[in-house]
């Protein structure tokens, strides 16, 4: 069979049918040319033998599985494995499928390590049987010391004993132990406060103290850690964090200088720390690390050194550097970015220049790619979840630190809706690192020569020589650089430094907060009345089919030749590109102004409002992903520590109809959806006026005569979009469509709804008057329209007007929240029904006049059925 056979459909057979119909598919996915004919002979024998490579374990305690090596050796580009897809899905369609296909959630569960249960906490175990008493214990403690010391316990550890505070007093232990240096008491149910402190001064000598995962942590505020400082003066480490007394026991305990076999005496010799090499002091709650202790006369040989996670809020960043700079053996440091030390990696370096190593990644990177944030040794994102909640939930917080995508596309259009897919066991396996030695694609293979018959598959190939045993990774973000904001984007999947986000996000609201433009003063009409030298009707050429029909007026005649009309009306965009193939000429009349793209693209009507208002209370907190991703991550974190909602809508910059929008409050979720294409991430009205209990919006028609000065009109007729179901903020309902979505023009349901008796309605349900929504609407609607005059009066041509569908939702308070700007709008409802102006005289307004006091607005002056802004 001939290549050409195959690429019409026949069934491949040759490798050379294999190549000329995956060419394209072959080039994208980036695998090396000496691996096709191996791939080709994989796929058409069905050849899966990763098995005899590799293997999978878990990790993380069970939490996470990684995938290693089991072969002896595997060299760069030596092979290629097929990896199935255990789940393929269109996003929509996910609950309902994990709710009803077979074996589909217990699978995704066991897969992402979502079977796994606590194993009962602490109470549990207390009460097993297992655990010795508390006097059993002491009993040891006391056997033990005089067995192996002086006969003196200095260390006690009674942990997840159970212990309640009559057991605790019961026990006397400051009597037993009066030279008691470090007490843990982590885990147990003490509840007293007073009697806590009672007993635990009685210690004169003690160093350190753990009350973690007690009762009494929950109701205690400053004033029982206070009382314990002033009671013990020489503690240094309370609840594992440093007091402000800490010295050189707790730096000695922080590298095992001193523990519970070694917990140290007043008689300790000179240098304890002498020997010291590598200090982790992360999250010691530190304050100032300006210590007789932390110095290199007591340290002399730290080479590694670990601050993260301390404010070291009283010490100035150069006193901070001033110190740092004394230790001459340091040479890796790891230090929240921004930090104590400022806010960039390049700056840290430059004042430490002895560091070889900077958050586990090597100085000199840094300096040669200038990052500003570095950071190597993230924390991973592991999926939680309670008990109680079911499998198919779990699953659906989870699948996004696991999730690939791809778009379908033949020859005549891409898909406009992306498949998502979750590789098998041995794909998911593959762990993160920006330093990977495998590589994983989509690969769609067509075994008939055509979309149809397409299988989906994963190909996974080494890209760096690997042995047995070494961890088998990926690039989760595989040719996307800081250029494409990688760093924020890890934080899919990693719990990348929120310092940096909420600085982020604080100075863009402090800019968007100095953001005001003046108002235009509303200027009677500037635009001329078209018409013709001769007198006769105006030509227009139009590929609207309502205009064609509904356009009846004698001033106007429809022609088919768009080089002879006056005035052309189209729904495709015309650029430049466009008039010289159709020979479009600047005397014409056009439907659209020059740029904008400032109003009817999603992230630019943002921008532009943003720039031009800042952060009016009609535009809901809006970001574009493309270049503002940090900042939203910013607000994000700082809605999560103060307990606000934080329910976001993604949005395509320039899809309609609700296609690729997305509804959630999963933080992997909103940055993973980045990968279907440039969105807006908006903040939800998760709190909207309803109409009899279901979610509603307003399209409403701007005619625009001219941008300087600007003239625009806002048509009687506008009409109300209601969506199917009730509104509900149940989690599943996310996924319905018809909850959360009113455009059902397109293939669903439409309760289509008069507006005169919507308005009724509604102003009886909620004893509300319309007018006065009306009237925040229309001020509103005039700010926009300003926004993109004041920002861009390169918008301004005396050739062109054109109407705009701008969509409004009100809050459960009744105001207006801008939605979006749209470009010829979809006017079949305008021109089916007759209706009632709402303000007014309430004149009727035949459907199929609609057209007709349009173009008479917009081309002949007049102001039928329309109100000027």
């Amino acid at each position: 069979m001939s290549a050409t056979n195959a690429s019409n459909g026949s069934r491949i057979e040759t490798y050379e049918d294999f190549v000329k119909v995956h060419d394209l598919l072959l080039a994208a996915s980036g695998l090396p040319q000496s691996l096709h004919f191996k791939l080709f002979q994989k796929l058409t024998s069905e050849t899966f033998d990763g098995g005899a490579h590799f293997e999978i374990e878990p990790c993380e305690e069970g939490r996470q599985r990684r995938l290693l090596l089991t072969s002896e050796t595997m060299a760069k580009d030596s092979n290629v494995f097929l990896i199935d897809h255990a789940w393929t899905f269109r996003l929509p369609d996910a609950y309902k499928q994990l709710q009803e296909v077979p074996g589909l959630v217990q699978r995704m569960a066991a897969l992402m390590c979502l079977d796994v249960e606590d194993d009962g906490g602490s109470e549990q175990a207390a009460e097993s049987g297992g655990k010795m008493t508390a006097e059993e214990v002491l009993e040891s403690e006391i056997r033990n010391a005089k067995e192996t010391g002086d006969g003196f316990v200095r260390w006690l550890e009674l942990e997840e004993l159970g212990l309640d505070d009559a057991t605790f007093l019961s026990l006397n232990l400051s009597t037993k132990f009066p030279d008691l240096l470090a007490l843990s008491l982590c885990g147990n149910k003490l509840e007293n406060q007073e009697k806590l402190v009672e007993e635990v001064t009685k210690f004169k000598n003690l160093k350190a103290l753990w009350l973690n995962n007690n009762p009494v942590l929950e109701n205690s505020d400053c004033g029982m850690e206070d009382a314990i400082l002033q009671g013990c003066p020489k503690l240094e480490i309370y609840n594992s964090r440093f007091t402000h007394n800490f010295g050189e026991w707790a730096l000695g305990f922080c590298d095992d200088v001193y523990g519970k076999d070694n917990p140290a005496s007043s008689h300790q010799g000179n240098l304890p720390l002498q020997s010291v090499t590598s200090l982790d002091l992360s999250n010691r709650g530190i304050h100032n690390l300006i210590n007789k202790a932390f110095s290199p006369f007591e340290m002399p040989n730290l080479s590694y050194l670990n601050i993260r996670g301390n404010l070291i809020e009283e010490n100035s960043v150069s006193d901070l550097f001033g110190l740092l700079k004394a230790f001459y053996c340091l040479q890796s440091l790891e230090v929240d970015i921004p930090g104590p030390l400022g806010d960039t990696a390049v700056e840290i370096l430059e004042s430490l220049p002895t560091l070889s190593s900077l958050n586990g990644v090597d100085a000199s990177k840094i300096l040669e790619s200038e990052n500003h944030i570095v950071d190597s040794m993230l924390q991973l994102r592991l999926p939680e979840w309670t008990a109680e909640e079911p499998l198919a939930d779990r699953v659906l917080n989870a699948m996004w630190l696991y999730l690939m995508t791809y778009r379908l596309a033949d020859e005549e259009k891409l898909d406009e809706n992306p498949v998502w897919y979750v590789m098998d066991e041995l794909g998911s396996a593959l762990r993160h690192s920006d330093e990977p030695n495998f590589r994983v694609a989509p690969f769609l293979f067509m075994p008939e020569g055509k979309l149809a018959s397409a299988v989906s598959f994963s190909i996974l190939w080494p890209t760096q020589n690997v042995k047995r045993g070494d961890e088998c990774t990926r690039d989760y973000l595989f040719g996307i650089g800081e250029d494409k904001q990688r760093s924020a984007r890890l934080t899919a999947w990693f719990y990348t430094p929120q310092k940096y986000f909420i600085q982020e996000y604080e100075k863009h609201l402090k800019k968007l907060q100095s953001k005001c433009i003046p108002s235009l003063s509303v200027k009677s009409s500037a635009a001329t009345v078209v018409h013709r030298s001769d007198g006769s009707a105006l030509r227009v050429y139009t590929d609207i089919p309502q205009i064609e029909e509904f356009l009846t007026r004698p001033e106007f005649v429809i022609t088919n030749e768009p080089k002879d009309a006056d005035i052309i009306w189209t729904s495709m965009q015309i650029d430049e590109e466009v008039k010289k193939a159709v020979g479009i000429t600047d005397q014409q009349y056009i439907n659209q102004f020059p740029f904008e793209a400032c109003l009817v693209m999603k992230h630019h009507l943002a921008d532009t409002i943003q720039k031009a208002q800042g952060s009016p209370g009609w535009l809901q907190p809006t970001y574009n992903l493309e270049t503002h991703l940090s900042q939203l991550i910013g607000d994000y974190c700082l809605r999560k520590r103060d307990g606000l909602n934080n329910l976001w809508i993604l949005k395509p910059w320039n899809m309609a109809r609700t296609i690729d929008t997305t509804v959630t409050d999963n933080l992997s979720a909103i940055i993973r959806l980045m990968e279907t294409g440039p969105k807006i991430c908006q903040k939800y009205i998760e709190h909207p006026a309803l109409f009899q209990g279901k979610k509603f919006d307003l399209r409403y028609i701007v005619l625009v005569r001219s941008i300087n000065p600007l003239e625009i009109f806002l048509a009687d007729v506008f009409w109300v979009r209601l969506a199917n179901n009730l509104y509900s903020l149940e989690k599943h309902s996310l996924f319905e469509y018809e909850t959360h979505f009113t455009v059902m023009n397109y293939g669903r349901r439409l309760n289509h709804m008069n507006t005169p008796e919507f308005v009724r309605e509604f102003e009886k349900e909620h004893q509300v008057k319309w007018l006065d929504i009306h009237q925040r609407v229309k001020s509103m609607i005039r700010s926009v329209f300003e926004s993109a005059a004041s920002l861009h009066p390169e918008m301004h041509d005396p050739k062109s007007r054109a109407m705009y569908g701008v969509d409004v939702m009100l809050d459960a308070s009744f105001q207006p929240k801008l939605l979006e700007v749209t470009y010829c709008p979809d006017c079949m409802r305008a021109c089916k029904y007759d209706t009632k102006a709402i303000c007014g005289g309430g004149e009727t307004v035949r459907g199929p006049d609609f057209f007709n006091f349009v173009f008479g607005c917009l081309f002949l002056n007049e102001t039928i059925h329309v109100c000027q802004l």
